[in-house]
């Protein structure tokens, strides 16, 4: 297999990667084969994928544009995967000039490309960490020169934590950030669900089996599951709702029934 020259020498490239499918997904270019394999493997399940994909990462811009007008200019992506067109970087330092932005990820491609996307960018950086360690991740060099922790900051964790089962206690490193946010912060979260699907959910199940087959197991939770991700917060209306009704900047009604799968909220720590 040939190894492109983007790629991380330490990667296993016979193996799919979650970040990589979702580069595909999104029409990316970082992708191998045996990731697009399994992406349309899923897609056989699910044809509207791509349509979830391109749905959470609109919210994505729109709840960073709304974090800048909020005057918060100080963003920690987290499970931030491979940067594409309209990244967190390019629409905060559009809205607010100067934002600081650090990515993290422990998918090496996605560090390495980050890489190569902010060269040159004082303003941004990227952490090879892992959601589940906290700490690293703010004591990260990274982190420490270009996040003031006393000061509000936009957490995002969009499309990360529905990769993350219930006995690695995900609730449990969120509280952890949580409790290191300045009052003002913001948590903005997209989260996968059965809820929404357009499909019997039998049928949603044989994506979900593709992803636990990659050992990437996708953690399908209710509403009332994901909402838990939000204790101690305050809830920016309209509170957690599918992708597409978190204050649209158009009418909805040329949406794609997948877009509305999964759910999508802001909170702000009091």
């Amino acid at each position: 297999m040939e190894r492109p020259a983007w790629a991380p020498r330490n990667i296993d490239i016979s193996v799919p990667s979650v970040s990589r499918m979702y580069d595909y997904y999104l029409g990316g270019s970082h992708n191998f084969e045996v990731d697009r394999e399994a992406a349309r493997k899923a897609m056989e399940f699910m044809p509207g994928l791509p349509k979830i994909m391109q749905a959470n990462r609109a919210f994505m811009r729109r709840a960073v544009r709304y974090a800048a007008d909020e005057g918060i200019s100080q963003f920690l992506d987290i499970g931030s995967g491979i940067p594409t067109f309209g990244n967190v970087h390019e629409v905060a330092q559009a809205a607010r000039p100067g934002a600081h932005v650090v990515y993290v990820d422990h998918d090496p491609v996605a560090v390495a490309h980050s890489q190569a996307v902010l060269r040159g960018n004082e303003d941004a950086d990227v952490v090879a960490a892992d959601l589940l360690k906290p700490q690293e991740i703010l004591a990260s060099p990274q982190v420490q020169r270009l996040i003031d922790l006393n000061r509000p900051i936009a957490l995002l964790l969009v499309a990360i934590l529905h990769f993350v089962e219930d006995a690695d206690d995900p609730y449990g490193a969120v509280a952890e950030l949580r409790d290191a946010l300045a009052p003002g912060s913001l948590l903005v979260v997209t989260h996968a669900s059965y809820e929404g699907i357009p499909l019997p959910p039998e049928r949603a199940e044989g994506a979900v089996d593709v992803y636990k087959n990659i050992r990437n197991p996708l953690i399908m939770r209710s509403r009332e599951e994901i909402a838990r991700f939000f204790e101690g917060y305050d809830m920016v209306e309209p509170g957690l709702v599918p992708m597409p009704n978190w204050r649209p900047d158009t009418a909805l009604e040329d949406e794609d029934p997948y877009s509305f799968s999964g759910f999508a909220g802001v909170g702000r720590t009091a």
